[in-house]
């Protein structure tokens, strides 16, 4: 039965993997990704007020006038194979190998599912923010993975970290996070268990 409800539950996350990020992608201008943090990582202050975010460290994807949204980094949850991830939507997932690292992306709406991955890749549901990380808005992109033609680099996570118009921005003011730049080995490489107080330690925004 436990079986049973994880697979229903990735089978969610995979279908809604396409409608999710299109929604994101389509809803940002590029002005506004560039006139914003997105592309950086955001650091939990030891005082944050939120259990949730304790430690946490956030891939910033968007932040304008309607708010932010940023996947977490640093919750991993289990290992799941690619083949397992295409047949929980229904398709077949003959010939695909390899297997992906599940992370808890955030608290808000954890039935959506998000793949981070390095620009390397590019297809036309492709958002790139900044030059060093790209979200790519369509399960194709998992196949492609297990037939060894994915990006170099990927993290795959269900829900996310969203802020209403405002509030990252005051949150921001009241000190609960810092902000370093979106390195591709803080986001991909670094050990998730080291990965705040590496994080930390490069911070560039004193607050």
């Amino acid at each position: 039965m436990a079986r049973h409800r994880s697979r229903s539950r990735v089978s969610r996350i995979v279908l809604s993997l396409l409608a999710a990020a299109i929604v994101f992608a389509l809803s940002v201008p590029d002005r506004a990704i560039a006139a914003s943090l997105a592309g950086q990582l955001l650091i939990a202050s030891p005082e944050i007020g939120d259990p949730r975010f304790y430690h946490a460290v956030i891939l910033l994807l968007r932040q304008d006038d309607s708010g932010a949204f940023g996947i977490v980094l640093n919750r991993p949850i289990e290992q799941r194979t690619v083949k397992s991830l295409i047949e929980a939507t229904g398709d077949r997932g003959d010939g695909l190998d390899g297997s992906l690292e599940v992370y808890a992306g955030g608290p808000v709406q954890p039935e959506l599912g998000f793949v981070v991955h390095s620009p390397d890749y590019h297809d036309r549901d492709t958002l790139v923010v900044g030059k060093e990380v790209a979200m790519t808005a369509d399960k194709q992109i998992l196949r492609d993975i297990g037939h060894h033609k994915g990006p170099k680099q990927v993290l795959f996570a269900f829900g996310y970290a969203g802020w209403g118009p405002g509030q990252l921005e005051a949150e921001i003011a009241h000190h609960d996070w810092f902000t370093t730049t979106g390195d591709p080995k803080l986001i991909f490489d670094e050990d998730r268990a080291s990965l705040w107080d590496e994080a930390m330690a490069r911070r560039t925004r004193e607050l």
